[in-house]
């Protein structure tokens, strides 16, 4: 995918097209249409950036999110919340929105949310790298790093990741020891662990 440029057409496609989905669908949507890389908070702000300053109102629900000036509102004359009507969801129903256990969404830094369960709010999503490494090795130990050994985030194989601590990732990081293929990166690991290894040795001998 591109990154993402918000230019006319993919502006007036976002307007004829915002109407029953919310931003995470219609950034999944752009995506699909223009072969963009943005997700449901770009698509938040341009929406409050339209209508700040077009006043373009691309709100989901009636009129746009808005009610027109005299409008009465159909709770009139009522006190509080006097239990379920008609209209309010009731156990089993799901949301138009609703996203199935298993439903993947890209995040704002590229990497793969996966959903894993239900009724648990923002816990309900989990990074896919994390989650699939620690389903077949375990819980990843504290003081630890996942990294992606072709550095492609999308990538969410076992055999692309590997666990590093966090010095050993620093140390590649400070020595350019990440590469896109998976063979020069895991040489790389192991030379940040000969180096963390040396340093750690060294510290305990002047502090001894």
């Amino acid at each position: 995918m591109k990154k993402t440029k918000w230019t006319d057409e993919v502006i007036q496609f976002m307007i004829k097209n915002y109407k029953g989905k919310d931003n995470i669908q219609l950034a999944e949507l752009l995506n699909k249409r223009f072969n963009l890389n943005t997700n449901a908070d770009r698509v938040s702000n341009v929406k409050g950036n339209l209508k700040r300053r077009k006043g373009i109102d691309l709100s989901t629900g009636i009129n746009n999110g808005g009610y027109k000036k005299g409008h009465i509102p159909a709770n009139k004359g009522t006190k509080g919340l006097t239990g379920a009507n008609r209209t309010s969801f009731k156990k089993g129903n799901i949301p138009f929105n609703h996203r199935e256990i298993g439903s993947e969404r890209i995040t704002k830094d590229g990497y793969i949310m996966i959903k894993v369960r239900d009724g648990c709010l923002n816990k309900n999503w989990e990074l896919k790298h994390r989650w699939l490494y620690e389903k077949e090795y375990g819980k990843i130990p504290q003081g630890y790093n996942l990294i992606f050994l072709d550095g492609n985030r999308k990538n969410v194989v076992l055999s692309n990741l590997k666990l590093v601590s966090k010095s050993e990732d620093l140390i590649m990081n400070r020595h350019k020891l990440f590469a896109t293929d998976k063979e020069i990166t895991n040489t790389g690991s192991l030379i940040a662990k000969v180096i963390d290894t040396t340093n750690k040795v060294q510290k305990n001998k002047e502090v001894n």
